[in-house]
């Protein structure tokens, strides 16, 4: 038997070698209550597209894609969302996240951040959604007054367990959500950055030193958080729909993307929206905890990923109350109509148009001559062929009324001002117009000028808009509550808030007009 001292002195004369751990992240964001396939357009999948092989995601796909990783992992896994689970199709329109709430604990997840969008119901529903989930929504950017809906809800933070290691996962979510959502009073958004670092000292505290940020900022801020504060080990990302990928052709950046901060780099990572990809992470730690590799790339969840059986199912009977609904034909496309994103929050998009005009036809007898709707407040596309009532609902989900004010053109110069302030961060306060047209310059900075010209349709063609004068506004009642930012709409007159919904509007006027042929007519001009 070998002595004590003897056998001491034998491993110390031993070379040294750092243990290595692995641990794979698997993670969703910004699903948007797209619980069936979608359709390239991001709409729900036809039949005739699924039975093409033409459909990607949906939870039945999601389920079965991230069962076979978790038989095919080797080390310990991990399955997180960053957020924004609520709003987008007709199932929260129906079920009000119950429906999410009970798919979500059937595959199991591990922790999710709240994103802005499971405010839009306000905290009630965001607080049932809670209640009725499994595992912990983390929110670490936010004051929520004691008395209220959500007081002692939503925990920071959370450690989770996985392989003999504690992770530590804290969530931070847009400051601007008391602006583009509904969080009701008593919820106040706070400095992102702050939050952080005091998160990364509380958890180091109670002795976690593998860190991951669970965040619904956007890419942009991801990048900032990750560059001021020391300690986060790998940022799960949501808000901007950012597509990261190595492989993937129309993706925006490499995955994970590299930031150096102050204690080396941080990976972070980001897997589209919609549900279309399932993000993959293999991260690699020393025994200290320090981050040594960060591997990985988005599964595309398409037609060759099987659906599995039992919640496929599922969805069917829960998609039952919604078919009535959907099936109804209420117009034409003789071509497809781009709501996308990436076109309705830069510049005019087609489905800007339309949705404008919509508005303003509805309303045009009533002395209005000018329609404003926020481009985030757009969807979806719609492919060519046969419009439904579940397509007008996918690219209008928000049960938004239709507003009338007065403004000054002063005020609305103001408004269009702020409409381009978020550009380059792909904000959805961007103005789609009718009755109107405008031109804004990029290279101002935001706030400063950007509105290089505003004219106004009259009877005898366009003339300037008169800042002194007094105009008619169509809108929604999130806008003139002064959601995204339009805060001068609130300082409207004569306004009426309690009109039409939306999509009531926008179908309305789909079935007056029979066939649309989608077009941009050079209404708004951004350089």
């Amino acid at each position: 038997m070998f002595h004590r001292a003897l056998l001491a002195g034998i491993i110390a004369a031993l070379p040294f070698t750092a243990f290595a751990e692995t641990v794979t992240i698997l993670h969703v964001n910004d699903i948007h209550s797209r619980i069936e396939p979608i359709d390239k357009y991001d709409s729900t999948c036809s039949t005739e597209d699924d039975a093409a092989g033409e459909c990607f995601g949906g939870a039945a796909r999601l389920a079965s894609a991230i069962a076979a990783e978790r038989l095919a992992a080797d080390g310990p896994l991990l399955l997180l969302d960053a957020g924004d689970q609520f709003q987008g199709s007709l199932f929260f329109t129906q079920y009000l996240g119950k429906a999410a709430a009970e798919i979500m604990n059937t595959i199991g997840f591990d922790a999710m951040a709240v994103g802005n969008h499971e405010f839009d119901e306000g905290p009630r529903v965001l607080r049932a959604f809670i209640d009725a989930v499994d595992f912990p929504v983390v929110m670490a950017n936010a004051e929520i007054e004691e008395g209220t809906e959500l007081h002692g809800a939503v925990p920071s933070h959370t450690i989770l367990e996985a392989g003999g290691q504690r992770y530590g996962v804290f969530g931070l979510l847009a400051p601007d959500t008391g602006v583009t959502s509904s969080p009701g009073p008593g919820v106040t958004f706070t400095d992102p950055i702050a939050a952080a670092r005091a998160q990364v000292a509380a958890l180091q505290a109670e002795g976690v030193d593998r860190i991951i940020l669970l965040s619904h900022l956007g890419l942009p801020d991801d990048k900032r958080v990750a560059a001021a504060v020391e300690g986060i080990d790998l940022v799960v990302g949501g808000h901007s729909h950012t597509l990261l990928s190595n492989s993937a052709e129309d993706a925006a950046g490499p995955y994970p993307v590299m930031v150096a901060a102050p204690d080396g780099d941080t990976p972070i990572v980001q897997a589209g929206a919609y549900g279309k990809y399932l993000g993959k992470i293999d991260v690699t730690f020393d025994d200290d905890g320090n981050v040594t590799a960060a591997v990985g790339d988005p599964i595309l969840l398409d037609a060759s990923v099987p659906q599995d059986p039992a919640i496929a199912e599922r969805v069917t009977e829960l998609a039952v109350p919604l078919e009535a609904i959907r099936r109804d034909v209420v117009g034409q496309a003789a071509e497809p109509i781009d709501g996308s994103r990436e076109s309705c929050r830069a510049g005019e998009c087609a489905m800007g148009n339309l949705v404008a005009d919509a508005m303003l036809d509805r309303v045009k007898e009533q002395g209005i001559s000018i329609a404003i709707q926020n481009g985030g407040g757009l969807r979806a596309s719609i492919d060519e062929g046969d419009i439904t009532m579940g397509d007008v609902l996918t690219v209008l989900p928000f049960q938004n009324t239709l507003a009338t004010f007065e403004l000054t053109g002063a005020q609305i110069k103001a408004a269009l001002e702020n409409g381009v302030s978020g550009i380059e961060d792909g904000e959805g306060r961007f103005a789609q117009v009718a009755g109107m047209r405008y031109s804004a310059d990029t290279s101002v900075a935001p706030g400063e000028g950007r509105i290089t010209s505003v004219e106004i349709k009259e009877a005898n063609g366009w003339e300037p808009i008169d800042v002194d004068a007094v105009y008619g506004v169509v809108s929604n009642n999130f806008m003139r509550g002064g959601g995204d930012g339009y805060e001068v709409f609130t300082e409207a007159q004569n306004a009426y808030d309690y009109g039409p919904g939306l999509e009531v509007v926008f179908a309305a006027y789909l079935e007056k007009l029979g066939e649309v042929t989608p077009a941009l007519d050079g209404r708004i001009t951004v350089k």
